[in-house]
């Protein structure tokens, strides 16, 4: 009896060490202690911990050590941290797009839900995250490309950053001219105004 149930709470471990890798694949192997808990695993990866096939990422997060590193690991640890309910926008969704020189100094993120982490490096937007306004980006969403343009008419970036912003979407066709105008009717008249000054100079 005793053996049955051991191998059941075995067999369970092991369930919730394959349910935790499959969310981790979903973010480039990162993943949270709130997903380890969830999944039941917490021997498990105490081990990976100590013969190093998981590793400390940050407060809360950890990542498998046998997934490979990449320039936006950054990106899909914070997505991690809100269980995919994010998205990358703003300047930092504009910088993955090759709109403008914004260069953020912070990692701006649109979340539906989650609890922020104690970071000074990452910019939380609260508001409902719409699927038609999102993209994928292998490990992590991104505001689509009209998306981007429009949340930056609406925010505190320079009229010339905008220009620039909206003049290489439509240069690189990530964006038409009259998709942009029609989508900047729904905009704040402020926000709206700055989008026809922009178009005017593409």
């Amino acid at each position: 009896m005793a053996g049955d149930a051991a191998r059941g709470a075995l067999d369970s471990a092991e369930h919730g060490w394959r349910v935790l890798r499959r969310l981790a694949g979903r973010h480039a192997g990162f993943f949270t202690t709130r997903q380890v808990l969830r999944a039941g695993c917490e021997v498990r990866v105490r081990a990976g911990l100590g013969d190093g096939s998981v590793t400390r990422a940050g407060v809360g997060l950890l990542r498998l050590a046998d997934w490979p590193t990449g320039p936006l690991d950054e990106y899909a640890m914070w997505a991690a941290w809100f269980d995919g309910a994010a998205a990358v926008s703003h300047q930092s969704a504009a910088e993955l797009h090759g709109f403008g020189r914004l260069r953020p100094r912070f990692l701006h993120m649109s979340v539906g839900a989650g609890r922020p982490p104690v970071t000074p490096r990452l910019v939380v937007l609260r508001r409902p995250l719409v699927p038609a306004d999102l993209e994928s980006a292998g490990a992590f969403l991104v505001t689509t490309p009209l998306r981007t343009v429009l949340d930056l008419a609406e925010s505190d970036i320079g009229q010339l950053a905008l220009d620039e912003v909206v003049g290489d979407a439509v240069a690189i066709h990530r964006c038409a001219i009259n998709e942009i105008r029609s989508a900047s009717v729904r905009l704040p008249p402020r926000a709206a105004v700055r989008v026809y000054r922009a178009l005017s100079a593409v």
